[in-house]
């Protein structure tokens, strides 16, 4: 599943929905001295709903535990690039079925037990289970075998050939094999120990001494968390906290912006804000319907009512960031006569309505009211029916429960879920459905970009959602702070490099 922002879920093939923000205010005090024994306050609008990453945790879980407190074999680089973490590298057998990767021999877990195969082999299978909400889980389904022939090494049988495989290992956290109660406490090899969570308001990570890696250059990162945007920006004003992790509320860049105080940092995001149609209900299971409300709608007007001079219109599920992006917003051009149009043929020409599930927290409200207002002109009356992020997961994403909703949806690489009909929007096409299987078994990186463009056009032209935005991905920090991450590659957030003049 994909990670939204903000919402109640995980999954690949499904998704890893958003943190449910709770009631806010900073952490105690002001913000702290600098040097190696520093501790970074950051502000956040997305608390973890759990410390899980197979509990449906959201965003918040992977913006703060993710390369912080747990690691993968792979690490994803605030770049996009990926390298070797827990593992030193892996072989590839000739027909692409069989990776044989080789361990590190000097982790350990945070409990004092050395990682072996036995908790790699462990933590793979917890993502796969009946029961999982990993946001990789659909994708990791290609192993069918996991050999641990001695504790360095773990062998993976594929079922086909998946050219991504590598690459989605680095999402999935290296857990010890006998953790329990993991929703509320850790067991991961990171350079951080979580220390205090005070729900509603902050989460500490404290530097581990033990670390295998190079030891974190702060001493303790909290992390504070806000439901209101304004609120957080106040504490960043006021030194209560040193940075935003993704700046909501783009009319206030202006005041961090003057008087040399602040750094405002524009970096690549990979969240998409999405108007989902249930493509298996009417009238959105026809084509036709959701190519003329999506012509209805003034994207670039609506982008610039929530962010200013900030963010881009893409006209796809894919990001810039992606290797088989394609700006494909003439696809479905804003054009109210071509919607006119396209409503006549489906037999809708006098309009319709329907319910617009959209989640209680920001930008979606305001993006809901805007949907309204632009279907109204052409004669579709949308109900808007406001829901937390928990009914969202329930009613929506489990239980397809709804005729459409808005969503954002975090992941890079995450078009992908257009080729499964059983997704919470029920898209299905058998063309695009093989297009993307037969991507993720191609032999050359130029083959699987071919194909993924070819698959995303015809979802793009399909109109299976109507992308709306890609969000920016805006970090503003204290100028006495360097180190941070900039990019909102699927939100995590490593914080073990930032320091403190």
């Amino acid at each position: 599943m994909p990670s939204f922002k903000k919402s109640a879920l995980a999954a690949v093939g499904a998704i890893a929905v958003a943190a449910i923000a709770l009631t806010a205010c900073a952490s105690n005090g002001g913000a702290s001295a600098g040097g190696a024994d520093a501790t970074i306050r950051i502000g956040s609008l997305y608390e973890p709903i759990n410390l899980s990453n197979t509990a449906g945790g959201g965003q918040g879980v992977t913006e703060a535990l993710t390369g912080n407190v747990y690691e993968a074999l792979y690490r994803l680089n605030d770049d996009g690039t990926t390298e070797p973490l827990l593992a030193t590298g892996y072989e590839m057998s000739d027909d692409g079925l069989t990776y044989t990767f080789t361990l590190r021999d000097d982790v350990k877990f945070h409990s004092g037990k050395a990682m072996t195969s036995a908790d790699v082999k462990s933590s793979v299978e917890a993502v796969v289970a009946p029961d999982s909400q990993s946001a990789r889980k659909s994708s990791v389904e290609v192993v069918s075998d996991i050999a641990t022939p001695d504790d360095q090494t773990v062998v993976f049988t594929l079922k086909e050939r998946s050219i991504s495989f590598p690459y989605l290992l680095s999402y999935i956290w290296i857990v010890n094999s006998d953790a329990t109660d993991l929703e509320k406490s850790e067991d991961g090899t990171g350079p951080y120990t979580v220390g205090e969570w005070k729900r509603g308001s902050s989460l500490s990570l404290n530097r581990w001494d033990d670390y295998w890696g190079d030891a974190a250059k702060n001493a303790e990162v909290v992390y504070n968390y806000f439901t209101d945007a304004t609120a957080e920006d106040t504490a960043l004003q006021s030194g209560r906290i040193d940075l935003i992790t993704s700046v909501q509320n783009p009319d206030s860049l202006s005041q961090f912006e003057d008087g040399g105080k602040f750094t405002v940092n524009d970096g690549q995001s990979t969240t998409k804000e999405l108007l989902a149609f249930n493509d298996k209900v009417a009238p959105f299971d026809d084509v036709k319907v959701r190519q003329a409300i999506y012509s209805a709608i003034d994207r670039e007007k609506l982008l610039n009512a929530i962010w200013g001079d900030y963010g881009t219109v893409t006209g796809s599920m894919v990001p810039p960031t992606d290797p088989w992006y394609e700006d494909l917003t003439d696809l479905n051009p804003y054009d109210p006569e071509r919607t006119q149009t396209l409503l006549d043929e489906a037999g809708l020409g006098d309009g319709f309505e329907f319910t617009l599930d959209t989640p209680s927290y920001d930008p979606h409200p305001a993006v809901a009211e805007f949907l309204q207002s632009e279907l109204k002109k052409v004669g579709v009356t949308v109900k808007i029916n406001t829901i937390s992020a928990d009914e969202w997961y329930t009613k929506v994403f489990k239980d397809h429960d709804f005729e459409a909703t808005l969503q954002e949806h975090v992941n890079d690489r995450d078009v992908v879920w257009y080729g499964n009909p059983d997704f919470y929007w029920g898209y299905d096409n058998a063309k695009v459905t093989k297009l993307i299987s037969d991507a993720e078994q191609a032999s050359t990186e130029d083959e699987q970009t071919d194909l993924l463009k070819q698959a995303n056009r015809q979802i793009a032209g399909d109109a299976a959602s109507a992308w709306l935005y890609l969000y920016p991905q805006i970090v503003v920090a204290s100028n006495d702070v360097k180190g941070y991450p900039v990019n909102g590659l699927n939100s995590q957030f490593f914080a073990y490099n930032i320091v403190k003049e």
